[in-house]
């Protein structure tokens, strides 16, 4: 079969969907809706240095077989896989990082598929798409290619191409078909469990009640509070929000079932918000804030919402976002996430290439320390 490569600047030049027919895992953050509403709403685009370049792959009658949503950078925010160092050491020696060509979900460090193949393919058709991802980006001139938070098939057939492994932790909560939240604390070491449910409480005599709102359901206003809590969290941190409350708003309407809010009140009144996406088997967790201080409110709105949510839904996983060893104590378990990484240039590559192995080791001894401090039982514990 004859195939055609075509790279698209705007997710507008193709259809929904022949575009959501890629990916039958049902993963939130690729479709169409998502992707083009960031891109309507300028969350990306060429003046936040995030320049859509979709790859898309056609068979001989036009039809859409492959694609892989990718941008072209010219920094490196909002990806969560970071690789500052890296180009410090290619301005060292007088190269050209930058623009990068990177596929990865805009400000959502979340495994997902990268090289999405319809299956109609042929069984080959993911090593092809991986192959033609890197050829067409080095006819393009690009010093480095970088895939994010890939699936074990996906990297794979990268790296089947020569893309570079690169390992990193996250931590994820796995249902075990638990019947209420009690049931998951059962599998608490006794101090553990304890200590969980005194924060649960101190949430609920600060009189805060919490109520799950499907987002499609909360109007303009409700969305503008929600959205200033996330963005307090943001400033409080030194940065500007990456996301605007009419891109959540327009998710939520256009994506029905998808976006949920956990909304904290006191006296009626919204005090704090978390905001998650539901996949088809997955719980993720994205955003939160809050307009005033209260012990263990976040703990309370982002995990064990999250955690209850799942169980009562049947959701088989529970990502609750990066980083953070304090999810440990709360039962999210330390999982491995890769990317996959192409240079151009054969010297860094080959430094990269050494780099990459001594952090893969390191990354591994990370994981089994941080095995060590989750709250379950162990062998004669009670």
């Amino acid at each position: 079969m004859r195939v055609t490569a075509q790279w698209i600047e705007c997710m507008a030049e193709i259809g929904a969907a022949e575009w959501d027919a890629l990916d039958s895992a049902g993963n939130p953050f690729l479709r169409h809706a998502f992707l083009a509403t960031l891109e309507s709403t300028g969350c990306v685009g060429v003046d936040t240095g995030w320049s859509p370049r979709h790859l898309l792959l056609r068979d001989d009658a036009g039809g859409l077989i492959g694609a892989v949503p990718a941008y072209e950078k010219h920094h490196s925010w909002g990806e969560f896989v970071f690789d500052w160092h890296w180009a410090q050491a290619y301005a060292r020696v007088g190269l050209d990082y930058y623009p990068k060509l990177l596929s990865a979900i805009p400000f959502t460090p979340v495994t997902g598929p990268r090289l999405l193949v319809s299956d109609r393919a042929s069984p080959a058709g993911r090593d092809a798409l991986a192959a033609l991802l890197l050829e067409t980006a080095r006819e393009r001139g690009y010093p480095g290619v970088h895939v994010n938070f890939t699936t074990p098939v996906d990297q794979d057939a990268l790296e089947a191409v020569g893309f570079l492994r690169r390992e990193d932790c996250r931590f994820l909560w796995r249902n075990a078909a638990y019947r209420d939240f009690d049931d998951f604390l059962a599998r608490f070491r006794a101090d553990k469990r304890k200590k969980l449910n005194r924060e649960r409480r101190r949430v609920a005599e600060a009189g805060i009640a919490i109520e799950t709102l499907p987002g499609e359901a909360v109007d303009s206003k409700l969305w503008a509070e929600v959205f200033a809590f996330s963005e307090r969290t943001f400033l409080q941190h030194g940065n500007a929000h990456y996301l605007s409350p009419d891109f959540l708003e327009r998710i939520a309407r256009g994506m029905p079932g998808t976006v949920l809010i956990m909304l904290a009140r006191r006296s009626q009144r919204p005090v704090a918000a978390a905001i998650f996406l539901r996949g088809a088997d997955t719980l993720y967790g994205r955003y939160w804030g809050a307009s005033e201080s209260v012990d263990c409110l976040h703990f309370e709105l982002c995990y064990y919402q999250g955690i209850e949510y799942c169980i009562r839904h049947g959701v088989a996983a529970f990502d609750p976002g990066t980083q953070g060893e304090h999810k440990l104590a709360r039962g999210f378990e330390p999982t491995p996430t890769t990317s996959a990484h192409w240079l151009a240039d054969t010297r860094l590559r080959r430094a990269i290439e050494r780099y990459l192995a001594d952090e893969r080791a390191a990354v591994a001894r990370y994981r089994e320390s941080c095995a060590d401090h989750l709250p379950f039982h162990r062998s004669g514990s009670a």
